[in-house]
């Protein structure tokens, strides 16, 4: 009987060693498996490091930023991709409930409804003149969305530039047109003002003389009603202006719950960022850029706003004061990490959209151009001055 309890003995060995092994083993999980109900953060400390924007350059540090997983054809592990190869998107609306958002490409005038493990599915393809940085650059829901599922689209055609209303699978209608289309100057931007009006940021078509002019459309903050008319309670109530002075505007974005708005700009000689008061003289910028790294849309909430930047490829975080002022120094984050942002806006559940222009002047990859959604930063100072 001793070999039989010897064999016992060993196949009890055996299997407690097994047992630590694999208890060993299930330390380590599979990073690809995070759900999506934990979308990835800019936090500094999740995932890319932050460059400072001040004179004394943070410490240099042996840590690497954490880099997206590598996609394969249009096949994009990232778990914060929603959707890939789109044109260069020129604009983002989400939809109410967050999951999900409309998307324009600035150069082809599709509009598409995308949501992450679904097929993009086409909505609209409004005729746009993608020339001189126009196309496809602004999208608006419909203030009454909920009932009516309409949407706005601020786009260049071969004449002008217009705002155009749209119902999916039927042909866009011309809301406001007749705004001043120039060499260059030509982007624009939607933002619902929460009372029942859409604001519409315009370029000056190349001449600063139509953003001076109060009879042009160009180079104006406008505030219309659903048919294009200057909206009940302009301080003018002719007229659709409520601000003059804009450029070359690439993002629109506030809280209007509690009248503040935003708008990125680029200047002649820097880029800006405004904050608007309606029926007030634009003023001076809350923050400007020297290098000009090519302000796009922004997101923005009571606390914090956050800037695309296409030619720098990274995102810009500041965090305002009530006054509009900028508490001390903002942080870049994101940088060169998906490319060239060119869209963003935040949804009603906090996370923060973003969209990509790789195939417009940067190095797509193969799963350019590619919509975002991430978890936002809970503050955008990086340190006082």
């Amino acid at each position: 009987m001793a070999a039989p309890n010897r064999m016992r003995r060993v196949l009890l060995s055996t299997t407690m060693v097994l047992g630590v092994l694999l208890a060993g083993c299930a330390q380590f999980p599979d990073e690809h498996t995070r759900p999506w109900g934990d979308p990835p953060s800019l936090e500094p400390q999740a995932g890319p490091q932050p460059s400072f924007e001040s004179e004394q350059p943070p410490p240099q540090t042996d840590t690497a930023p954490q880099q997206p997983a590598q996609p394969v054809g249009c096949t994009d592990p990232d778990p914060a991709v929603v959707a890939t190869c789109l044109a260069p998107v020129g604009a983002i609306a989400v939809l109410p409930d967050g999951s999900a958002a409309l998307v324009g490409e600035r150069t082809t005038g599709r509009v598409l409804r995308v949501e992450r493990g679904k097929k993009p599915v086409e909505l609209a393809r409004i005729p746009v003149d993608a020339s001189s940085g126009g196309g496809l650059t602004g999208l608006a829901l419909s203030p009454t969305y909920h009932e009516d599922e309409l949407f706005y689209a601020y786009v260049t055609t071969g004449s002008d530039n217009r705002v155009v209303r749209v119902a999916a699978g039927d042909r866009p209608k011309p809301v406001l047109t007749g705004i001043p289309k120039g060499p260059r100057g030509n982007s624009g931007a939607l933002l619902d003002d929460g009372q029942g009006a859409l604001l519409v940021a315009t370029g000056n078509a190349g001449s600063p003389g139509n953003a001076a002019d109060p009879q042009s459309l160009a180079g104006k903050l406008l505030r219309i009603d659903g048919f294009g008319k200057p909206a009940r309670g302009n301080p003018n109530p002719k007229s659709p202006v409520v601000v003059s002075g804009l450029t070359d505007p690439g993002g629109l974005c506030g809280t209007p719950g509690l009248g503040i708005y935003w708008v990125t700009d680029r200047l002649g000689s820097q880029d800006a960022l405004f904050r608007l008061q309606l029926g007030e003289p634009l003023g001076a910028p809350s923050w400007t850029w020297s290098d000009r790294p090519g302000v796009t849309g922004c997101a923005a909430d009571p606390a914090n706003v956050v800037v695309a930047l296409r030619d720098a490829a990274a995102l810009y975080m500041l965090s305002p004061a009530p006054d509009g002022t900028i508490i001390g120094q903002p942080s870049k984050v994101m940088e060169k990490t998906y490319g060239r942002f060119s869209a963003a806006t935040l949804a009603s559940d906090g996370l923060i959209w973003l969209g990509t222009s790789n195939k417009d002047g940067g190095t797509p990859v193969s799963s350019d151009d590619r919509v975002l959604r991430l978890q936002p930063p809970s503050g955008g100072t990086a340190g006082k001055d």
